[in-house]
């Protein structure tokens, strides 16, 4: 048992070709025996601004830009952002929980390694491949991603407000709509858009990363530019209403929240809940829609085997923190500043179904400029989008090859010989510039359930499969949130000038006071708990809506089916590994290992990155304050 254990731990730590090489490599003569069979290793390419970029990118796609609206039809402008800052602070503290670890153990595939050490070799397997079908179909979690992201950009083309709407709010121009869109097949779309992911993803790591730090920085400037003209469009213009002022939209007869409004799947009736019961079942459906804009949380651990700066610049616990700053503050005050221009029964934000993929004329930021007779604006916005939900489904490949390549690297779970050990050895090569092209291919491929969104009914089966993956990436927060509880067992505050390893009586701990610990981030235990809580009662009451009469199994299976999948996966990996396995007689198999732990460079807490430095404590001004101030707010900016 031990054994097998020490070779799923080998997979994930083994194959890394870096700048800074990971304590407990395979030696020199390994690694150039390897080569000559066949590169499986990564490269360390990526700095510090590559890695906070292309996590701060992987969550800012459709999501935030045409599914806000309907969150906010859902449960009204305030409920919007109470929603977005409730989803935020459990997704933070899940990611602070994989963000630690990975501080610790900067591992290939960390969301498996982990769960496989912390709780169960047969979790750490499946985890690994929820997270890899969703992140592709999105992204089964990250197959389905590049789909929907791509889906997305085709239907965007198809921009077009119903002159009669135009002629509602006294829109100076009598249409707006693009012509070029309208009369293209979305196919073509799609195809431009898969190849053009594609092209990207097979460039050396180092050039992606600069790529997606122009791609970040470009979304970061606009979703600033738009928070700042929703709040001049707000004082430009009262409403009409002097009495309420700025906040009409927020107050009678518009409202706080809004009532929950269900329609069944065929559409013969309708289902209206009101008072608190509306607000608990509309706040809950836009958890769940804004759960799918921020599955890229992780993406900061992803990076780990390809970070360059892991023990120099601490940019795991940096990049952690800034992506969920950015995105919590960036998120919440755009659904705030949009909801003082646009009520929440807008005609173009009513959305009903439980899932769809929207369009530019169905986004928020978009409706707040038509209904202030603002031109221009809308064509940019949208074409914005079609850049944005382009640059997601890029970051969403990237992703899922990673962890490909990780799950390829398990050597216990994949036939010796035969046609899946030839698999395994494809999927773990690697190009002279470090790219697992094969595990990219692979990836992409899955990626041409985009063409679904072509037609009607075929895109209502991709919204299903959103819905199925925003289950499988509940599922993998929830085991991450475990495996940290798990972890923490193995933690101790010791003193600070201790080692990061410690021994005792009781054992060998990590030391979480050690001065040189990568990354304490602090009520971590709670934080932890909090966030495998919610994600639990998330996935429970994920398809509530399938039991409204009459019951739809199509939503049920959709809503519902990622769990027994998982616990498939999970009885399959031991069966391959022990034939007489029975699930009653379920024994955990883990390592528990906390060997060759990293430990950052800058041995002083207070010198760190992200600190805020004094150079001169005797004056309050003087430059040396003033460029350590510049410094500061450049660390976190950049």
């Amino acid at each position: 048992m031990a054994n097998n254990g020490a070779s799923f731990q080998h997979g994930m730590l083994g194959k890394v070709d870096e700048d800074e090489t990971f304590q407990g490599d395979s030696s020199t003569s390994e690694k150039r025996r390897g080569r000559s069979q066949g590169s499986t290793e990564l490269r360390r390419s990526l700095s510090e601004r590559h890695v906070n970029m292309i996590a701060f990118s992987s969550t800012i796609g459709i999501g935030l830009f045409l599914q806000s609206g309907k969150v906010m039809y859902l449960i009204g402008p305030g409920g919007a952002v109470l929603a977005y800052l409730i989803m935020g602070s459990l997704l933070w503290s899940a990611n602070a929980s994989l963000g630690e670890m990975t501080a610790v153990f900067p591992v290939k595939g960390p969301i498996i390694d982990f769960c496989s050490r912390y709780l169960d070799e047969g979790v750490g397997f499946a985890v690994g491949w929820m997270a890899w079908v969703d992140e592709r179909i999105i992204r089964f979690a990250y197959i389905n991603l590049t789909a929907t992201e791509v889906s997305a950009l085709a239907s965007t083309f198809k921009f077009q407000f119903d002159p009669t709407y135009l002629q509602s709010v006294n829109y100076p121009l009598d249409e707006l709509q693009w012509n070029f869109g309208l009369n293209t097949d979305p196919a073509v779309w799609v195809g431009m858009g898969l190849l053009a992911i594609l092209l990207i993803n097979l460039l050396p790591v180092r050039a992606y990363g600069e790529i997606e730090y122009v791609f970040g920085c470009i979304k970061l400037c606009v979703i600033t530019s738009i928070i700042l003209m929703q709040v001049i469009l707000n004082a430009r213009n009262s409403h009409g209403n002097t009495d309420a002022g700025s906040f009409t939209y927020y107050q009678s007869p518009y409202g706080f929240f809004s009532n929950q409004t269900v329609t069944d799947p065929q559409g013969d009736r309708t289902y209206t809940f009101t008072s608190g019961t509306g607000r608990l079942v509309g706040l809950w459906s836009a958890m769940n829609t804004i759960f799918f804009s921020l599955q890229g949380f992780f993406t900061v651990s992803v990076t780990a085997a390809e970070n360059k700066h892991v023990d120099r610049d601490e940019s795991i616990k940096l990049a952690t923190r800034k992506i969920a700053l950015r995105v919590i503050i960036l998120y919440a005050l755009v659904v705030f500043t949009v909801g003082l221009n646009v009520p929440y029964n807008d005609p173009n934000l009513q959305d009903r179904t439980i899932s769809s993929i929207r369009r530019g004329q169905n986004s928020p930021v978009i409706i707040a400029c038509v209904r202030n007779g603002v031109v221009g604006w809308p064509h940019f916005f949208n074409a914005f989008y079609i850049f944005s939900a382009l640059s997601t489904g890029v970051n969403g490949l990237y992703i899922s090859s990673r962890l490909l390549h990780a799950l390829a690297s398990i050597r216990n779970v994949w036939p010796a010989t035969g046609w899946g050990s030839k698999i395994k050895m494809r999927l773990e090569k690697t190009n002279s510039k470090g790219v697992p092209v094969n595990a990219v291919l692979l990836s992409w491929l899955f990626a041409f359930l985009g063409f679904l969104a072509v037609k009607p009914e075929p895109a209502k089966i991709l919204g299903r499969l959103a819905i199925f993956s925003t289950c499988s990436m509940l599922i993998v927060y929830i085991c991450t949130s475990s495996s940290f509880l798990s972890f923490k067992r193995l933690t101790l505050n010791g003193d600070p000038d201790e080692g990061v390893l410690i021994s005792t009586p009781d054992g060998t701990f990590l030391n979480r006071n050690a001065s040189d610990y990568p990354y304490k981030s602090h009520g971590q235990w709670l934080r932890a708990a909090y966030a495998l809580a919610g994600c639990l009662l998330l996935v429970i009451f994920n398809g509530w809506r399938s039991f409204l009469n009459p019951f739809s199994h199509a939503d049920f299976l959709a809503a519902y089916l990622a769990v027994p999948i998982f616990l498939v996966i999970v009885a399959l990996y031991h069966v391959k590994d022990e034939p007489e396995w029975m699930p009653w007689r379920w024994r955990l198999r883990r390592t528990m290992d906390i060997g060759n732990p990293v430990a950052t460079r800058e041995k002083d807490p207070e010198r760190r990155k992200g600190r805020l430095h004094r150079v001169d404590r005797s004056v309050v001004w003087s430059w040396e304050n003033a460029w350590g101030f510049v410094g500061w707010v450049w660390v976190w900016l950049k």
